[in-house]
């Protein structure tokens, strides 16, 4: 396929893979530092395949924690690609042996990706291009950083760390047209926050996405009161 042929959904989903694999390389490179061989730093990457969790694991394990402890970290902050995976099987519903492959490339790139879509065509296109391309260049540069190692010296050095970032608020910013989306985005990043210095690292977003999640469960049911409010207050 040509790139003048290229779907929008196939053009997201390669600029979203490139942006987070090339973190792959601060991974790599931090997992080494923090004692892990390269060959147990590619199979977290491999077999984990989650950055949060990933990341969660490596600190824990820095920081002198048992490997049970990394563990539970990761597994805790792994608990959202689960709520991934039920959206995604309902978008996509895939079959036989893609449905594996879906679970295992389901991650927030290739959640947001695909949920920026409009129609279930270019929604298969965007989870598929951003999950298997995030999963190859993810790999990649694990390997690259692992192998390197203390020659590359600090990612942060380089922007790497704010690759995924920016993805992200790529990912985010077209979606901000509403008045909800903003407030929701505005009060999960002060949620966010005001739980840093007072949480464990990657514990922060998971209070935001509940928060998140109450706020899709109230504003049904409180949206009635607020118009029938706003109607008789109206000039």
């Amino acid at each position: 396929m040509r790139p003048a042929s290229w779907t929008p959904a196939i053009r997201m989903g390669l600029s979203i893979a490139t942006a987070t694999g090339l973190y792959g390389v601060s991974f790599g490179a931090l997992a080494v530092a923090a004692g892990l061989t390269v060959g147990q730093a590619m199979a977290l990457s491999l077999l984990m395949f989650t950055g949060g969790s990933q990341f969660a694991f490596i600190g824990v394990i820095a920081g002198g924690g048992v490997p049970s402890a990394a563990l539970g970290a990761a597994a805790l902050l792994g608990v959202r690609n689960a709520v991934y995976g039920m959206q995604m099987n309902h978008m996509l519903q895939p079959q036989g042996w893609r449905k594996w492959l879906a679970a295992q490339v389901t991650i927030d790139e290739s959640t947001a990706t695909a949920a920026g879509q409009t129609t279930p065509d270019e929604q298969r296109r965007g989870f598929w291009v951003a999950g298997l391309g995030i999963f190859v260049l993810w790999n990649l540069f694990t390997f690259v950083g692992a192998w390197l190692g203390d020659a590359l010296g600090d990612p942060r050095r380089w922007g790497l760390d704010g690759a995924a970032v920016a993805a992200f608020l790529g990912l985010l910013w077209p979606r901000l047209r509403q008045r909800e989306p903003v407030a929701l985005a505005v009060l999960s990043g002060v949620v966010t926050a005001l739980a840093l210095p007072l949480l464990p690292p990657g514990l922060p977003i998971l209070v935001a996405a509940a928060v998140g999640a109450a706020w899709g469960w109230w504003v049904p049911e409180a949206a009635p009161v607020v118009s029938g409010a706003a109607e008789g207050t109206a000039p």
